[in-house]
């Protein structure tokens, strides 16, 4: 029995394990990957506040990760199958055991929507990857192609210009979402070229990546864009599917939850990116603070069965 299991090990899930350990609560948290989550896989994070150098999100995850251990969150690396409510605990079931707790917290976060298109599938890691921290260096002296103009993309792009001989930028849309800041600092690439109002068709080889095959949105003229690698940043959807049948989710799949963060379940909380929210704000910051006041929230939740 645990006072609390948080699944996801994101900025959400280990912000709440740093809070709830110690507040004095038993706590486990589950995660099917390394902890993290997408976070862990961003080169270079500039605006968490007390690292004005900025800081990559591996490192900081692993802080997190390390302090949440110092006060005594117990891990479990394991995927969640599902969740069974009774009317006193929950059954937390995973590909591997099984866990019974008073309290829930869900921080599963979100995951990089895929394109859709031929090729994608079946070339992914044979030179389609979504995370260039994981495998920039793979592809040193090669031409990339980035489909996806905003935060992640320019971003992540930079950082594989320290590999990549070319980067072509694809972009859906008829201008850049990226901040403004991250626009100046890749228009003044001269091996970066954006091609805004396209369409990605193919991605195109056989046993590794040859090219992409584009379609201009105004003018339906279609090219090919020759590469060994193809990068993509094209959203977030969140990691909510198995959970249909357990709490209510928004039309999008987001997980709608009260101002103390509880789902439609009593007992069962959500921290993070996998939250529904009024605008789209999908900030690491903001996932942390969630964490943090969901443990409370938790806190407060057990303090008050134990009086019931």
């Amino acid at each position: 029995m645990k006072d609390l299991i948080i699944i996801g090990g994101g900025p959400a899930g280990l912000s709440a394990g740093i809070y709830a350990a110690r507040a004095g609560l038993n706590t486990l948290l589950i995660e099917k990957g390394l902890p993290g989550g997408l976070a862990a896989t961003i080169n270079l994070i500039e605006n968490y506040p007390g690292f004005p150098e900025g800081i990559s999100g591996m490192e900081l995850m692993q802080k997190m990760e390390e302090q949440a251990k110092r006060f005594g969150v117990e891990f479990a690396n394991e995927e969640v199958i599902s969740i069974k409510v009774t009317d006193e605990d929950k059954l937390v079931k995973t590909n591997a055991n099984e866990y019974v707790s008073q309290a829930i917290i869900i921080a599963t976060g979100t995951e990089h929507k895929k394109l859709g298109v031929p090729g994608e599938k079946e070339l992914t890691g044979r030179g389609v990857s979504y995370c260039a921290v994981c495998d920039g260096p793979l592809f040193r002296d090669k031409d990339i192609v980035v489909v996806g103009c905003g935060n992640s993309g320019i971003q992540e792009g930079l950082f594989l210009l320290k590999f990549a001989n070319s980067i072509t930028f694809v972009e859906f849309l008829e201008y850049i979402t990226a901040e403004k800041i991250l626009q100046e600092r890749i228009r003044k690439e001269s091996r970066a070229e954006i091609l805004l109002g396209q369409m990605v068709v193919s991605i195109d080889g056989e046993t590794g990546v040859t090219g992409v095959t584009i379609k201009d949105r105004k003018t339906g003229e279609s090219k090919v864009i020759k590469a060994q690698g193809v990068f993509i940043y094209v959203g977030i959807k969140p990691n909510t599917h198995w959970l249909r049948e357990t709490v209510d989710l928004d039309p999008n799949g987001y997980i709608i939850a009260n101002e103390l963060l509880e789902t439609s379940v009593p007992g069962i909380f959500v921290a993070g990116d996998a939250r529904s929210k009024p605008l789209p704000f999908f900030q690491i910051v903001s996932a942390a603070s969630d964490g943090a006041f969901a443990a409370f929230a938790v806190e407060k939740y057990i303090e008050r069965r134990k009086d019931a």
